[in-house]
């Protein structure tokens, strides 16, 4: 983990700083003893000898590492649901128009397009009535569990809609007719998609600016990319839950009409119900290390 160099001033501060009441058993890490500091003053063995800034941010990892982990699972099975969505249009009537046919892949704009408006309407809208209502503006943790809430409900519409497909293709004999379209608008799957866009103007932008707070200076740029490490790490795992859904299970045949994808839907639900009871526990186990930066007027952008 590199860190910024600091001058002889900052780092004769940060050596006098106190050092945390947590995890105390790595503070030996810092720990002088003879032949470690040379008599300029400086570190005689770096790979052995640590600042009190070097344990205190290694800390700080471990501390956020519980809640950083359950966004994973926030975002498997929105990556899952990308995947199984544009198999949705392309059985699906995606007429509008005369002359027009939305393109199954171009339909996931609508996550983007919701999220960006979800954005303006939060920042300028529900924070500031927020904060007249109740007098203070929600922590970051609240921003992330009505993220999870959200996801959760996306899901649910999912489900729901992907029953009402299968029902129509069942009552039009379509099961067996690979590749056959679906009577029914690809405008339904519209509802699933926003909401779940809805749900990453929360809980995303909750992730960059808890993460930018709570990490040391020297680490902000690692705290900056923790969330954009979880973008990659959920998609590399819904692959991989869709594979293993082929291999075990019927749900996800070629000709998705002769299947039943919506219990992939129910089974994500379930593993959102779950990771968000996970989350709840790791958020009041946590407690902020920048108590005063804990509010959403905090983050990356604040210091400008």
């Amino acid at each position: 983990m590199l860190e910024k160099p600091l001058d002889s001033r900052i780092y004769t501060r940060l050596m006098t700083h106190a050092f945390s009441y947590t995890y105390r058993f790595l503070n030996r890490a810092a720990q002088k003893i003879e032949g470690d500091i040379k008599p300029d003053g400086s570190i005689g063995k770096p790979w052995r000898q640590c600042t009190v800034q070097q344990v205190e941010g290694f800390k700080t990892l471990i501390r956020i590492l519980p809640v950083w982990s359950t966004t994973i699972f926030l975002g498997t099975p929105v990556a899952v649901q990308y995947s199984l969505t544009i198999l949705q249009a392309l059985s699906m009537d995606r007429q509008i128009g005369p002359h027009f046919n939305i393109p199954a892949g171009s339909i996931l704009v609508i996550v983007f397009f919701s999220t960006a408006i979800s954005l303006t309407v939060i920042d300028r809208f529900l924070w500031p009535t927020w904060q007249k209502l109740t007098g203070q503006l929600p922590t970051f943790l609240q921003r992330i569990g009505l993220g999870h809430v959200l996801n959760i409900l996306g899901m649910v519409v999912s489900a729901l809609v992907e029953s009402k497909r299968l029902k129509i293709a069942k009552s039009h004999h379509l099961q067996d007719q690979l590749g056959a379209i679906v009577p029914m608008l690809a405008l339904w799957l519209f509802p699933q998609l926003i909401l779940v866009g809805i749900g990453e103007a929360f809980h995303y932008p909750g992730q960059v600016a808890l993460f930018y707070q709570e990490f040391p200076v020297s680490l902000r740029s690692t705290s900056t990319t923790m969330a954009a490490l979880i973008i990659g790490i959920s998609f590399y795992l819904g692959t991989g839950v869709i594979n293993l859904i082929q291999k075990v299970t019927r749900w996800l045949p070629d000709n998705i009409n002769n299947g039943n994808l919506e219990n992939v839907y129910w089974m994500l639900v379930v593993v959102g119900v779950l990771n968000f009871g996970y989350y709840l526990v790791c958020a009041s186990l946590y407690k902020y290390q920048n108590v005063e930066g804990a509010d959403c007027n905090s983050g990356p952008d604040s210091e400008k």
